[in-house]
């Protein structure tokens, strides 16, 4: 299971072989340092912990700083742990404390799902939050943005719990499934992504084979 750190550049568009055009999204995928290896014995689950993000030490924590350097690890910002299955043909089976993982364990073509934390638009209505339609605007009306009533009269005399209103939207977790990687270089660490993903300009996203 290829898996891998990296930060959204932004949005482009790439020409194929057979002349069509992909709509692409570049990402600024590894290195990434091996600074942590979780066993099911000792843990209870199989899993590899990946460090991505240059930063100054200033910016960590003395703790943090120790367990990078146990891994001999520079400072960075980012921690994410992928877990797998015990494989003998698991990609990140066979890597070690100190090794690294970087966009050469992609191909062109592979599926990917792509986790990042989606941009927050603050406080909105019904309309933008959840495409509600909006009521009459002429002849007096008072109910052009409003969402209408929510009660259920008098049984059982309550809001049900999930009913759809105004509220905070974005700044939420989101996984993107189903992208393809449509071009790797893996002098520049780049991974051509075909679609969108998750997140603004330089936001960091989790990248892990879909499948």
């Amino acid at each position: 299971m290829p898996a891998i750190l990296a930060k959204k550049l932004g949005m482009t568009q790439v020409f194929q072989e057979d002349g069509s055009v992909a709509r692409v999204t570049v990402l600024e995928a590894g290195p990434c340092p091996v600074t942590a290896i979780r066993r099911s014995e000792r843990d209870g689950y199989d899993a590899v912990q990946l460090a991505f993000g240059a930063t100054k030490e200033k910016h960590l924590t003395r703790a943090e700083l120790g367990h990078l350097k146990k891994a001999d690890a520079p400072p960075m910002r980012h921690l994410a742990e992928f877990r797998f299955d015990r494989e003998p043909d698991s990609s990140l089976a066979g890597l070690e404390l100190g090794g690294s993982v970087t966009v050469e364990s992609f191909e062109v073509g592979t599926r990917v799902k792509i986790s990042g934390t989606s941009k927050g638009k603050g406080f909105q209505g019904t309309i933008r939050r959840h495409n509600f339609q909006s009521g009459p605007k002429s002849h007096g009306s008072h109910n052009v943005r409003a969402p209408g009533s929510i009660g259920a009269s008098a049984s059982p005399s309550r809001v049900f719990k999930g009913i759809r209103g105004p509220g905070q939207m974005g700044n939420k977790r989101v996984t993107q499934r189903g992208l393809e990687v449509v071009e790797v270089r893996e002098r520049e660490n780049l991974l051509f992504i075909r679609g969108s993903v998750p997140g603004p300009r330089n936001g960091y996203v989790e990248v892990r084979s879909d499948g």
